[in-house]
C-alpha cells in the first residue's frame, strides 16, 4: 500500500495546512531580513513542500474549500494564512515583530500583508470583500485600518485545522434535525421532488426558498430532513421567533449562518409555529443565501427570493395504518380493529411512532392489558398536548344514568353518538366522503337555559365515545380585532384535529347571532367569522357542539348548517323528581329524603345540584346524614342566589 493510500484524511489535511503555513512564513521570513526558519519538515523549498502535502490528500483540503466558497485570491488565502500561523507556530509573532521593527506589534497587519506576501492587492481591506464581509478575520476595533491587529475567527481557525462543529455563537438558536425513522410514501414522493429540484438548480447562484405548508410542524420538518438526506447535506432548526428584531442583530445572524452553511452545515429549516410578526423573517429570508426551508402553516411570501411551495398534508387512512403496523409490528394483533383507531385519530408519523413505543412497554409489563384500549388512550393523551393551552378540559364523569331528559332528546343524543362511531363506515366504506368534504362535519346545538344539562350531556358523550371533551368560551374567543376571531378558532381546530376532540363551544350568542345588513366594515368582518366557523365545523373531523341559552337570536341560515338541534326544556316536576332521586352519590348518607316534595321546588338541574352540595356540606359539618332540614336551608341560600322568592308551597310538609 503507497504512503498516500495509508495517510487519512485529518493527518493529510494537518500536513497540507502546515506546508502552506511554511510559505507564508518564508514570505515573513524574507521580509525581516531574518534567516529561514529552522522548523521545516526537510530541506526542500515551501513550494515543494506544498505539492508532496497537496499529493497526500485523499479529498479536498479544508484550506481550499475556504478559499473557493468564498472565492479568495491567492493574496486573501496568504493573509489568513497568517493570521491562522500565530494561532498555530509560535514563530509567526516573532516574525511579525521583528517585521514591524516593534517588539510590542507581535501580531498581523494589513500594512504587513501589503508589503510581505505577493499579488497583494488593496480590495482585499474593502468590507465587503471575502476577508472581512465573511468574517473570516477580525479587525482591531479603534484601529486604523492598516495598522490595527488581524485575528482569525475562531470557526474558521477550527475548520482548517479539520475540527467540525457549530458556530459557538449559532449554538442555542440553531440546533441539527434528525431524519425520522419512517415516513408515509406520500412525505417521501415530496423529499424526492425537492432533492430533484436541489440537483436541478444547484449551478444558479442563489437556491430558491423551499416552503413547506402544513398543519403538523413534524411531518413538515421530517419532509425536509428526508430531502436532505437524499441530497446528502445535513440539515438544522432556526425558530423564527428566535430571529433578532434589531436590523443589526438579524444582519449579523444571517450573515454568521450564510457562512456556517459554506462551510459544510447545509440546509437550514425555520420553523414559523406561533410566529406573530413576520417583517423580521422576511427581512432574514432575503437575506441569506444558502439551502433553506421555511415550514408554516400558511404560504409565505418573499419579494426578491425566489420561493417554492410544497403542501405537506396529513397522512392518509391508508398511510396511517401502514405507519401502525410498521411501529406495532408483529407484537400487537388488533384484529382489524386498526380502522377504528385511525378513523378517530389523525396523528403524524413521529406521534404513530410514539404512542407505538408507549403502548408496547406498558403491553410488556402487563400482560393482561389489551392492545386497543391501550392504543386509543395513548393517543388522546398524545393529541391534548396543543389543545391544553388554547381550551378548558372537562373530565367527563356524567354518564346515560346520570342525565334526565325526555325520550326524545335522549334518543337524539343517541343519534350524535351512532354518526360519530359510524362517520368512517358511512364517509370511507360507503363513499360518501367521495362527492366532497362539505356537511361532512358532525355539529350538534344544544339549546336551553342555564342548569338544564347542556354541559352534562356533552360529558355523556364523551364518556360513551372515550374521547376527550374541550370547552370553549366564545365570549373569549372573539376579538375586536379584524382577523383575530378567525386566527383564534383556527388555532382551536388545528390543534383538535389530531385526536378528534369532542369541541363545547358555550355562549354560541356570542358570534352567531341573526346577521344583519352589512353597513359598515364591522358587519362585514362579522359576518366573515361567523363564515369561517361554519366552513371549520364542516370540515372538522369530529364532534362540535355549540350551547345557547337564546335559540330564537341565532340567524337560521346558520341554524340549517347545524345537523343536531336539541333542545333542553326546563325540567317539569316528574323530572325534577327523579334528577333529585340521582343527585346523591350512593356513597352519601341520607335520612327520610321525599323526591316528590324536593321536585315542588321550581329550578333547573343545574340548581338541584347547587342545593343537594349545599346540603351535603351542612350535614357532613354536623356529622348528621343528608336530611330535609338540610335541604331547606341550602334551598333558601339557593333562591336568595337566584333573587326569587320560595314560597310555602313549594317546601310545604318538608319538616
Amino acid at each position: 500500500m503507497s504512503k498516500a493510500k495509508s495517510v487519512n484524511w485529518p493527518e493529510a489535511n494537518q500536513q497540507y495546512l502546515m506546508a502552506r503555513l511554511l510559505v507564508v512564513r518564508e514570505a515573513l521570513s524574507q521580509y525581516a531580513n531574518q534567516k529561514r526558519a529552522t522548523r521545516t519538515v526537510s530541506a526542500t523549498a515551501p513550494e515543494e513542500v506544498v505539492a508532496a502535502a497537496a499529493k497526500q490528500l485523499p479529498a479536498p483540503a479544508a484550506l481550499d474549500q475556504v478559499c473557493t466558497a468564498f472565492r479568495l485570491s491567492q493574496f486573501e488565502r496568504d493573509v489568513l494564512l497568517m493570521c491562522a500561523g500565530v494561532e498555530l507556530d509560535s514563530s509567526f509573532a516573532d516574525l511579525c515583530a521583528a517585521a514591524h521593527a516593534d517588539q510590542h506589534r507581535s501580531y498581523p497587519t494589513f500594512s504587513l500583508a501589503l508589503s510581505a506576501l505577493a499579488d497583494a492587492h488593496w480590495s482585499a481591506l474593502a468590507p465587503g470583500a471575502s476577508l472581512r464581509y465573511w468574517r473570516l478575520i477580525e479587525l482591531g476595533a479603534n484601529e486604523p485600518i492598516t495598522r490595527g491587529q488581524l485575528r482569525i475567527d475562531e470557526r474558521v481557525l477550527h475548520y482548517l485545522a479539520g475540527v467540525s462543529g457549530l458556530d459557538a455563537r449559532l449554538q442555542g438558536l440553531i440546533e441539527p434535525l434528525q431524519v425520522p425513522l419512517t415516513l408515509p410514501g406520500s412525505h417521501q414522493e415530496l423529499g424526492n421532488n425537492i432533492a430533484r429540484l436541489w440537483s436541478e438548480t444547484k449551478t444558479t447562484p442563489d437556491w430558491p426558498i423551499i416552503n413547506l405548508c402544513g398543519e403538523q410542524p413534524a411531518a413538515t420538518q421530517a419532509v425536509a430532513a428526508f430531502a436532505c438526506e437524499l441530497a446528502n447535506v445535513p440539515l438544522h432548526l432556526l425558530r423564527a421567533t428566535e430571529i433578532p428584531t434589531a436590523v443589526a442583530e438579524r444582519e449579523a445572524l444571517a450573515r454568521l449562518w450564510e457562512r456556517e452553511a459554506a462551510l459544510g452545515s447545509g440546509a437550514l429549516l425555520v420553523d414559523c409555529d406561533e410566529l406573530e410578526n413576520p417583517r423580521p423573517l422576511i427581512s432574514f429570508l432575503e437575506n441569506v443565501r444558502s439551502m433553506l426551508f421555511v415550514v408554516s402553516r400558511e404560504p409565505i411570501r418573499v419579494w426578491r427570493r425566489q420561493i417554492i411551495r410544497f403542501d405537506v398534508q396529513k397522512p392518509d387512512a391508508t398511510e396511517q395504518k401502514e405507519l401502525w403496523q410498521a411501529s406495532l409490528g408483529s407484537m400487537v394483533d388488533l384484529d382489524g380493529q386498526l380502522d377504528l383507531l385511525v378513523s378517530q385519530f389523525s396523528l403524524g408519523a413521529q406521534t404513530i411512532s410514539t404512542v407505538s413505543t408507549l403502548t408496547l412497554a406498558t403491553l410488556n409489563e402487563n400482560s393482561e392489558t389489551e392492545a386497543l384500549p391501550a392504543l386509543w388512550d395513548a393517543c388522546r393523551v398524545q393529541a391534548r398536548s396543543r389543545l391544553d393551552d388554547l381550551a378548558q378540559r372537562i373530565v367527563p364523569f356524567a354518564s346515560w344514568e346520570d342525565i334526565v331528559l325526555p325520550e326524545s332528546q335522549r334518543r337524539t343524543l343517541r343519534d350524535v353518538a351512532a354518526h360519530v362511531r359510524q362517520r368512517s363506515t358511512v364517509y370511507e366504506s360507503w363513499g360518501f366522503a367521495a362527492r366532497g368534504e362539505r356537511g361532512l362535519g358532525i355539529s350538534a346545538m344544544f339549546a336551553g337555559v342555564s342548569g338544564t344539562g347542556k354541559t352534562m350531556a356533552a360529558e355523556v358523550l364523551a364518556n360513551e365515545l372515550k374521547l376527550d371533551l374541550y370547552r370553549i368560551d366564545l365570549s373569549q374567543v372573539v376579538s375586536k380585532y379584524i382577523g383575530e376571531t378567525e386566527k383564534n378558532l383556527r388555532r382551536v381546530f388545528d390543534a383538535a384535529e389530531e385526536g378528534g376532540a369532542i369541541l363545547l363551544f358555550d355562549e354560541a350568542d356570542a358570534l352567531f347571532g341573526k346577521r344583519t345588513e352589512v353597513k359598515d366594515s364591522h358587519d362585514r368582518y362579522a359576518n366573515i367569522e361567523v363564515s369561517y366557523l361554519l366552513q371549520r365545523m364542516e370540515s372538522y373531523r369530529g364532534l362540535a357542539i355549540l350551547t345557547t341559552n337564546m335559540k330564537s337570536v341565532l340567524d337560521t341560515a346558520f341554524l340549517r348548517r347545524i345537523r343536531f338541534i336539541i333542545h333542553f326544556p326546563f325540567p317539569d316536576m316528574s323530572q325534577r323528581a327523579e334528577i333529585w332521586r340521582r343527585v346523591f352519590p350512593r356513597e352519601t348518607p341520607t335520612e327520610n329524603l321525599d323526591a316528590s316534595k324536593l321536585a315542588r321546588l321550581n329550578v333547573a338541574g343545574g340548581n338541584i345540584r347547587n342545593i343537594a352540595l349545599h346540603a351535603a356540606f351542612l350535614a357532613a359539618d354536623a356529622a348528621k346524614p343528608v336530611g330535609m332540614g338540610h335541604l331547606l336551608h341550602a334551598a333558601r341560600s339557593e333562591y336568595a342566589k337566584l333573587e326569587k322568592p320560595l314560597t310555602e308551597t313549594e317546601t310545604a310538609q318538608w319538616l
